[in-house]
């Protein structure tokens, strides 16, 4: 099939899933997902693996369009304002999530690089999920104020998490002998070169907006920077993903008017993003699920407990109050594209377990956007912050995820 054939029959397909899961209140990321399962090579085979392996390249875009997004968030100012604790309780939930599927998995008798691999990509949420929520039910108090930062910093972590373990996984796939400076020295070298040249693209971005004033040009601007930085990664063999981030933060703090600019952004990627999602779920290959109903469920429960207890210690490190300790666990449970992204690195990565882990991470996914939403509005109605329900649900855009 022609690709461009291909591209229109993804996001027709998107599109029109989105009408069916509105009518049982479900996210649109649940919907693309399900519209890619059923046009994929694993089913009704409307796109095949050919055609998929050509449209690659939107999946790498998006990948930074998201990054890009995420990095965003991390405005200076901002992260003064929201104090220390934050950083605590992110740090712990993240970790907390990596930790326990990482001991559970390993406990249960599965390969170490592959639990290695789940455990970073426990960390990582989905921002848009939990932005849905707290909007539609117009959520306000103490949990509220603190989720929000959470979920927009702890993907950073992931997928800083993931830099780190892959390669470990790397080394001991290959039968190779410890060694420091492969383990650590340079996965820590290559986030660190990442952020820097990201950091150093944000910069140019930030300067070439002085000579280049309409909106649109400056949109053509940021765009043209995620697709340098994906490129560069590419040809280095650096994290795309921390270099678009690092792009998006310099950005932000560099440039007062960059939220008008990211605005636009927003409007312009829910395509792209559309499509990330409905090529994910084309490449979900359905012949290995039977075969990962126990991996499947151990890891969706361990993340779920991992989350939970690490948010609990970090809310309890930094003293919070006794509703946020005992809600905001549970309002991090929703996972989505960056889950979703790192699952597709790890194909390439380690492909051995590659098809595998995409598929867990693909079904959990599912069951976390369907899950996670009900159990966040639980969270918030408990911890009183949602007081009525509005007849009309506001919904926010696609961008989000």
């Amino acid at each position: 099939m022609h690709t461009l054939l291909s591209i229109a029959l993804a996001m027709i397909a998107g599109l029109l899933l989105t009408r069916v899961v509105k009518l049982v209140k479900m996210p649109n990321v649940t919907g693309y997902l399900i519209a890619g399962l059923l046009i994929g090579p694993y089913c009704f085979k409307l796109i095949s693996e050919n055609s998929l392996a050509a449209l690659d390249v939107i999946t790498v875009a998006a990948l930074g369009f998201i990054a890009f997004s995420i990095g965003s968030e991390f405005k200076l100012a901002h992260l003064k304002a929201i104090g220390s604790k934050i950083l605590v309780i992110t740090a712990c939930e993240a970790l907390g999530a990596v930790i326990v599927v990482d001991v559970v998995l390993i406990a249960l008798g599965f390969p170490v690089p592959m639990a290695l691999c789940f455990g970073a990509i426990a960390a990582a949420t989905a921002p848009a999920a939990t932005l849905l929520v707290v909007r539609q039910y117009r959520a306000k108090g103490e949990l509220t104020s603190t989720l929000l930062p959470v979920v927009a910093m702890d993907d950073a972590i992931g997928l800083m998490a993931y830099a780190l373990s892959v390669s470990v996984a790397k080394m001991i796939q290959n039968g190779e002998a410890f060694n420091f400076m492969a383990t650590v020295v340079s996965p820590l070298l290559e986030i660190l070169l990442s952020l820097g040249v990201g950091a150093v693209i944000g910069v140019v971005v930030a300067i070439s907006n002085r000579f280049f004033l309409s909106r649109s040009n400056r949109l053509i601007i940021s765009i043209a920077a995620v697709l340098l930085g994906v490129g560069i990664a590419q040809q280095f063999e650096l994290s795309h993903l921390l270099l678009c981030m690092a792009i998006g933060a310099t950005y932000v703090n560099l440039r007062d008017d960059a939220v008008q600019t990211l605005e636009q952004a927003d409007s312009w990627t829910p395509p792209l993003f559309m499509l990330f999602f409905v090529l994910s779920g084309a490449e979900l290959n359905l012949a290995v699920l039977p075969s990962l109903g126990l991996i499947g469920v151990v890891y969706i429960l361990a993340r779920v407990i991992g989350k939970y207890s690490g948010a609990y210690i970090g809310c309890t490190i930094s003293k919070t109050s006794h509703k946020i300790r005992k809600y905001l666990g549970l309002s991090l449970i929703p996972q989505a594209g960056v889950a979703i992204g790192i699952a597709q690195l790890v194909v390439k990565e380690l492909p051995e377990y590659g098809a595998s882990i995409q598929a867990v991470i693909l079904c959990a996914t599912l069951i976390y956007e369907l899950v996670g939403p009900i159990i966040t509005k639980y969270s918030l109605i408990k911890a009183g912050e949602i007081e009525v329900e509005p007849k009309k649900a506001k919904a926010i855009p696609p961008s989000a995820a």
